[in-house]
Protein backbone atom coordinates (compact mmCIF):
# COMPACT_ATOMS: atom_id res chain seq x y z
CA UNK A 1 0.00 0.00 0.00
CA UNK A 2 0.97 3.12 -0.71
CA UNK A 3 -0.07 7.43 -0.29
CA UNK A 4 0.63 10.36 -1.88
CA UNK A 5 1.95 12.98 0.24
CA UNK A 6 0.93 16.69 -0.69
CA UNK A 7 1.87 19.71 1.28
CA UNK A 8 2.66 17.43 4.32
CA UNK A 9 -1.23 15.43 3.81
CA UNK A 10 -2.09 12.30 2.72
CA UNK A 11 -4.23 12.90 -0.63
CA UNK A 12 -4.64 9.70 -1.71
CA UNK A 13 -4.23 6.03 -0.80
CA UNK A 14 -3.13 3.29 -3.83
CA UNK A 15 -4.00 0.06 -2.76
CA UNK A 16 -2.38 -1.63 -5.84
CA UNK A 17 0.40 -0.24 -8.19
CA UNK A 18 -1.63 1.75 -11.06
CA UNK A 19 -0.59 5.06 -13.32
CA UNK A 20 -0.90 8.10 -12.27
CA UNK A 21 -0.91 11.82 -12.34
CA UNK A 22 0.97 14.18 -10.22
CA UNK A 23 0.84 17.56 -11.36
CA UNK A 24 2.00 17.59 -14.95
CA UNK A 25 3.59 14.57 -15.11
CA UNK A 26 1.47 11.75 -15.57
CA UNK A 27 3.59 7.99 -14.68
CA UNK A 28 2.62 4.27 -15.54
CA UNK A 29 1.90 1.77 -12.99
CA UNK A 30 5.55 0.07 -12.86
CA UNK A 31 7.16 2.99 -10.88
CA UNK A 32 5.94 1.27 -7.86
CA UNK A 33 7.85 -2.08 -8.57
CA UNK A 34 11.05 -0.55 -10.49
CA UNK A 35 11.85 2.71 -8.81
CA UNK A 36 13.47 2.92 -5.18
CA UNK A 37 11.69 3.82 -1.86
CA UNK A 38 13.86 7.71 -2.49
CA UNK A 39 12.60 8.01 -6.20
CA UNK A 40 8.75 7.10 -4.99
CA UNK A 41 9.54 9.62 -1.77
CA UNK A 42 11.26 12.31 -4.58
CA UNK A 43 7.68 12.57 -6.05
CA UNK A 44 5.45 12.55 -3.43
CA UNK A 45 5.11 8.66 -3.21
CA UNK A 46 5.60 7.05 -0.02
CA UNK A 47 4.95 3.26 1.55
CA UNK A 48 2.46 2.61 3.97
CA UNK A 49 3.27 1.43 7.21
CA UNK A 50 0.63 -0.54 9.16
CA UNK A 51 0.11 0.37 12.39
CA UNK A 52 -2.07 -2.84 14.31
CA UNK A 53 -2.34 -1.86 17.59
CA UNK A 54 -5.51 -0.74 17.98
CA UNK A 55 -6.83 -3.57 15.67
CA UNK A 56 -9.01 -6.54 16.99
CA UNK A 57 -10.82 -9.23 16.81
CA UNK A 58 -13.69 -8.85 14.49
CA UNK A 59 -15.45 -11.66 16.04
CA UNK A 60 -15.65 -9.89 19.39
CA UNK A 61 -15.31 -5.89 17.79
CA UNK A 62 -15.83 -3.75 15.74
CA UNK A 63 -12.63 -1.79 14.31
CA UNK A 64 -12.91 1.47 13.07
CA UNK A 65 -11.66 2.58 9.52
CA UNK A 66 -7.94 2.96 9.02
CA UNK A 67 -6.63 6.27 9.68
CA UNK A 68 -3.61 7.65 7.24
CA UNK A 69 -1.21 10.48 8.74
CA UNK A 70 1.91 11.22 7.36
CA UNK A 71 4.90 12.84 10.03
CA UNK A 72 8.61 12.47 9.97
CA UNK A 73 8.89 11.08 6.88
CA UNK A 74 6.47 8.23 7.42
CA UNK A 75 2.75 7.46 6.21
CA UNK A 76 1.42 5.61 8.91
CA UNK A 77 -1.90 3.61 8.85
CA UNK A 78 -3.59 3.19 12.37
CA UNK A 79 -6.73 2.11 13.61
CA UNK A 80 -9.01 4.27 16.34
CA UNK A 81 -10.27 2.63 19.20
CA UNK A 82 -12.13 -0.35 18.46
CA UNK A 83 -16.18 -1.24 20.24
CA UNK A 84 -16.96 -4.17 21.47
CA UNK A 85 -19.65 -6.20 19.79
CA UNK A 86 -23.08 -6.72 22.39
CA UNK A 87 -23.02 -9.42 24.37
CA UNK A 88 -26.85 -9.94 24.16
CA UNK A 89 -29.42 -8.81 22.31
CA UNK A 90 -30.01 -5.34 22.36
CA UNK A 91 -34.18 -4.65 21.93
CA UNK A 92 -36.06 -1.88 20.67
CA UNK A 93 -37.43 0.27 23.28
CA UNK A 94 -40.36 1.96 23.53
CA UNK A 95 -38.89 5.55 22.92
CA UNK A 96 -37.34 3.53 19.56
CA UNK A 97 -41.44 2.54 18.85
CA UNK A 98 -42.81 5.90 18.76
CA UNK A 99 -39.81 7.40 16.89
CA UNK A 100 -40.41 4.79 14.06
CA UNK A 101 -37.46 2.84 14.68
CA UNK A 102 -38.73 -0.56 15.48
CA UNK A 103 -41.42 -2.91 17.63
CA UNK A 104 -40.75 -2.51 21.68
CA UNK A 105 -39.56 -5.79 22.36
CA UNK A 106 -38.18 -7.16 18.81
CA UNK A 107 -34.60 -7.36 18.62
CA UNK A 108 -32.77 -4.13 17.47
CA UNK A 109 -28.86 -5.60 17.49
CA UNK A 110 -28.19 -9.24 18.01
CA UNK A 111 -25.53 -9.69 20.72
CA UNK A 112 -22.88 -12.46 19.97
CA UNK A 113 -23.73 -14.97 22.94
CA UNK A 114 -26.09 -16.74 21.08
CA UNK A 115 -24.45 -17.38 18.17
CA UNK A 116 -21.67 -19.04 20.02
CA UNK A 117 -24.18 -21.52 22.04
CA UNK A 118 -25.69 -22.22 18.72
CA UNK A 119 -22.47 -22.98 17.10
CA UNK A 120 -21.37 -25.49 19.95
CA UNK A 121 -24.99 -27.45 19.82
CA UNK A 122 -24.92 -26.95 16.19
CA UNK A 123 -21.09 -28.97 16.58
CA UNK A 124 -22.82 -31.29 18.75
CA UNK A 125 -25.31 -32.55 17.06
CA UNK A 126 -22.91 -33.25 14.37
CA UNK A 127 -20.86 -35.44 16.49
CA UNK A 128 -24.11 -37.18 17.60
CA UNK A 129 -25.73 -37.51 13.97
CA UNK A 130 -23.93 -40.65 12.57
CA UNK A 131 -25.52 -42.54 15.71
CA UNK A 132 -28.74 -40.87 15.84
CA UNK A 133 -30.15 -43.95 13.56
CA UNK A 134 -29.37 -46.39 16.85
CA UNK A 135 -31.16 -44.22 19.00
CA UNK A 136 -34.26 -44.49 16.73
CA UNK A 137 -34.07 -48.08 16.03
CA UNK A 138 -33.89 -49.12 19.84
CA UNK A 139 -37.06 -46.01 19.98
CA UNK A 140 -39.22 -48.63 17.94
CA UNK A 141 -38.36 -51.64 19.53
CA UNK A 142 -35.03 -52.57 17.73
CA UNK A 143 -31.85 -53.19 19.29
CA UNK A 144 -30.41 -51.45 22.06
CA UNK A 145 -28.14 -48.96 21.45
CA UNK A 146 -24.31 -50.35 22.56
CA UNK A 147 -23.53 -49.30 26.51
CA UNK A 148 -20.46 -47.27 24.86
CA UNK A 149 -22.01 -45.47 22.53
CA UNK A 150 -24.82 -44.40 25.27
CA UNK A 151 -21.91 -43.37 27.12
CA UNK A 152 -20.23 -41.48 24.76
CA UNK A 153 -23.45 -39.77 23.50
CA UNK A 154 -23.93 -38.82 27.09
CA UNK A 155 -20.77 -37.31 27.71
CA UNK A 156 -21.05 -35.13 24.13
CA UNK A 157 -24.33 -33.91 25.48
CA UNK A 158 -22.89 -33.25 29.35
CA UNK A 159 -20.08 -31.64 27.70
CA UNK A 160 -21.86 -29.04 25.09
CA UNK A 161 -24.12 -28.02 28.42
CA UNK A 162 -20.96 -27.15 30.59
CA UNK A 163 -20.00 -25.36 27.48
CA UNK A 164 -23.16 -22.87 27.09
CA UNK A 165 -22.86 -22.59 30.51
CA UNK A 166 -19.73 -20.72 30.34
CA UNK A 167 -20.68 -19.22 27.63
CA UNK A 168 -23.76 -17.66 29.48
CA UNK A 169 -21.82 -16.88 32.53
CA UNK A 170 -19.16 -14.91 30.13
CA UNK A 171 -19.34 -10.90 31.67
CA UNK A 172 -18.32 -9.19 28.64
CA UNK A 173 -16.61 -10.23 25.52
CA UNK A 174 -13.09 -10.00 26.36
CA UNK A 175 -14.28 -12.89 28.97
CA UNK A 176 -15.50 -14.47 26.25
CA UNK A 177 -12.73 -14.32 23.73
CA UNK A 178 -10.78 -15.80 26.96
CA UNK A 179 -12.74 -18.83 26.30
CA UNK A 180 -11.43 -19.54 23.15
CA UNK A 181 -7.85 -18.82 23.74
CA UNK A 182 -5.58 -22.00 23.71
CA UNK A 183 -2.79 -21.72 26.62
CA UNK A 184 0.33 -24.10 26.91
CA UNK A 185 -0.86 -25.98 30.09
CA UNK A 186 2.22 -28.41 29.92
CA UNK A 187 5.57 -27.27 29.92
CA UNK A 188 8.14 -25.86 27.56
CA UNK A 189 9.63 -29.07 25.85
CA UNK A 190 6.10 -31.07 26.27
CA UNK A 191 3.56 -28.47 25.27
CA UNK A 192 0.09 -29.53 25.79
CA UNK A 193 -2.31 -26.79 24.39
CA UNK A 194 -6.04 -26.31 25.39
CA UNK A 195 -8.76 -23.83 25.80
CA UNK A 196 -11.03 -23.17 28.82
CA UNK A 197 -14.24 -23.77 26.59
CA UNK A 198 -12.09 -27.14 26.28
CA UNK A 199 -13.49 -29.67 23.56
CA UNK A 200 -16.45 -31.74 22.84
CA UNK A 201 -15.53 -35.59 23.30
CA UNK A 202 -16.16 -37.94 19.83
CA UNK A 203 -18.37 -40.95 19.31
CA UNK A 204 -16.48 -43.21 17.67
Amino acid sequence: MWALVESDNVTQVYTRPKALTIGDVNYPSNIFMLWSSSELEAIGIYAVVIDNSNLKDKEYYINTNQSFNFASGTVTASYGTATAKPLDDILFTAQDETDGLGTEGEVKQPGIRQGHIDRINAQAGGILQPTDWMVVRAAEGGTAVPSSITTKRAAVRTKANAMCTQITNAANVDALATLYAYVNTGTEDSPVYERPLGELPLVD
